[in-house]
């Protein structure tokens, strides 16, 4: 097959996100099995060069730039294609409001607006109307504004959605953890504008979990006719990258992972240094809880202040810092979809503690349990007890859910299915 895959995100190193994560092994898989070209963005306006309309993707173009990130998906064997963002991080407000009005009026979220790209798009247009490709495919639902109504008509579109921003805003909304309330309501009315187009835009929706499918069903006023119309393709993940521990550490060490700019990580964090980890510590004094991730906000900076809290911030091999972890807790009270974080620590085979959100889309079978549930800082206190007060529950969570992963969540049964639905 002719790909073009279309991903604001720029896609590498595959450790930044969820998206970047889902959108690297989806592309590395396609890659070696079909000619891909991968159209991006950077922030950098001067370092990349965007190859006109009408220029042919195997000729060359911003993918020649140079960059050691761009060289690396090539290597891959994609034809990467990398524009500048659209508008200057330096905005000001001025422009900021403008952008929010033509957001309103043309129906698009300003979060789309601000990454839109006309280049991008002349170049987009330009390919479907010369037929280079048999499959379009945009990762995440913000590259949805490059895809025109008609273009199904004449190519194959697949919105491989991540998450829907409509359902995502409400649960923060619902749950008071939004940062910007009065912005989200405000928004709401586009967002739900935006993503009830997909139902015109996309021959097919590929979705992570199957709640995932039934909420957007739910939520399209007039889905397509179309059997299947709306696909499941889980995340999966890199046993090479996560390999299991080869021993329990012991300790008392409590660990959480992700990207710590992103609202639900904060969210969760903070949650269980607040409400948790105080029941934990009155009775494991030597409870420790580091948390992982890049980029952490201010509010997950304060967090060092509580007792036992360690802030990490970036980390060159999360595996590792996963392994050496006594108990995993991931206390995520927002977010859809099946986690790439809770794959993660099931392939290092680290016992988890987790949410109803971070399980999502996990068989919990009693005979076989993968992970122990709680959502109440009791039900987090209790479970957390029972693995730190036993090595042989740990052994047992631990081999069962690596081998669960290993079995059926990797990134290659996870490309087969995704690259089933672009066939169909």
């Amino acid at each position: 097959m002719r790909i073009l895959l279309i991903s604001s995100t720029f896609p590498y190193p595959p450790t930044l996100g969820g998206t970047e994560v889902r959108t690297f092994y989806l592309l590395r898989w396609l890659a070696q099995r079909h000619e891909v070209t991968l159209l991006t963005q950077r922030l950098s306006a001067i370092d990349f060069k965007a190859s006109p309309p009408g220029a042919n993707p195997d000729a060359g173009g911003a993918g020649d730039a140079g960059d050691a990130d761009i060289a690396a998906l090539e290597a891959l064997g994609a034809k990467v294609i990398c524009f500048p963002l659209g508008n200057s991080p330096r905005d000001t407000r001025l422009r900021k409001l403008g952008r929010l009005v033509r957001s309103h009026v043309q129906g698009i979220p300003p979060n789309v607006a601000f990454r839109y790209s006309p280049a991008l798009q002349a170049w987009v247009d330009d390919a479907v109307q010369r037929r280079q490709f048999d499959v379009l495919t945009c990762e995440h639902g913000v590259n949805a504004v490059y895809v025109r109504p008609d273009f199904p008509q004449q190519v194959r579109t697949v919105l491989n959605a991540h998450s829907f921003a409509v359902g995502w805003t409400r649960s923060q909304l619902a749950l008071g953890a939004s940062p910007h309330p009065w912005r989200d309501r405000l928004y709401l009315p586009t967002l739900r504008r935006y993503e009830q187009r997909f139902g015109r835009q996309f021959s097919r929706v590929v979705v992570t979990t199957a709640d995932d499918r039934q909420q957007f069903l739910s939520f399209i006023a007039r889905p397509p006719a179309a059997p299947n119309w709306v696909q499941v393709v889980p995340n999966g993940v890199d046993l090479a990258a996560f390999p299991p521990r080869d021993r329990d550490p012991g300790g008392q060490r409590l660990v959480f992972t992700g990207a710590m700019d992103a609202d639900h990580n904060i969210d969760a964090v903070c949650f269980f240094v607040e409400a948790v980890l105080p029941l934990v510590r009155s009775r494991y004094s030597e409870v420790t809880f580091g948390i992982a991730g890049a980029r952490p906000a201010s509010a997950v900076q304060a967090l060092s202040q509580h007792p036992g809290v360690q802030v990490m911030g970036a980390v060159a091999d999360m595996g590792a810092v996963l392994r050496q972890a006594t108990v995993c807790v991931l206390p995520l009270r927002l977010g859809f979809g099946i986690k790439n974080k809770t794959l993660e620590a099931m392939a290092a085979g680290v016992p988890i503690v987790g949410s109803d959100r971070a399980l999502e889309g996990l068989p919990m079978d009693a005979s076989a349990p993968l992970a122990r549930r709680a959502n109440t800082p009791l039900e987090y206190a209790e479970a957390i007890a029972q693995l730190l007060d036993s090595a042989d529950l740990r052994q047992r969570l631990s081999q069962q859910a690596r081998a669960w992963v290993a079995a059926h969540y990797t990134w290659e049964h996870m490309g087969q299915r995704y690259e089933q639905v672009l066939r169909c």
